[in-house]
């Protein structure tokens, strides 16, 4: 599904001669999967946060670096923000992650114009 359509992306832009950068937030890119797409693990630039805001700062450094050519981050769902991480079970934590993805997605979009990088964010619907 998103996470294929995006690895070909990425496959593509490897075959062009371009550099990519994954931020699996999931922990669950299967480098055997990506390699059958086409992608080149070996040559991919790969973070697997411990935290929303790492994963958003890494994004950032990237982008900002301009030594990209694409950045994805699968996916938005799994950046959960620090506070909840090292929060206690059952804690409100109301509108944090919207809070924290408003700021990084504020920050980012002009330095993203700016350099040129194409920018994928997975997301997913979790129905109650």
């Amino acid at each position: 599904g998103k996470t294929t359509v995006a690895l070909h992306a990425v496959a593509e832009v490897q075959r062009r001669g371009g550099t990519a950068a994954y931020i699996d937030a999931e922990n669950a890119l299967d480098p055997a999967y990506a390699t059958n797409l086409g992608v080149s693990i070996d040559d991919l630039l790969l973070s697997q946060p411990d935290t929303g805001e790492q994963g958003l700062q890494i994004t950032d450094a990237l982008v900002s670096s301009g030594a990209v050519d694409i950045v994805v981050v699968d996916s938005v769902a799994a950046l959960v923000p620090r506070a909840e991480i090292e929060g206690e079970m059952g804690d409100q934590h109301v509108g944090l992650q919207a809070r924290l993805m408003s700021q990084a997605l504020r920050k980012l979009s002009g330095t993203i114009n700016k350099t040129k990088t194409i920018a994928i964010f997975i997301n997913q619907i979790r129905e109650k």
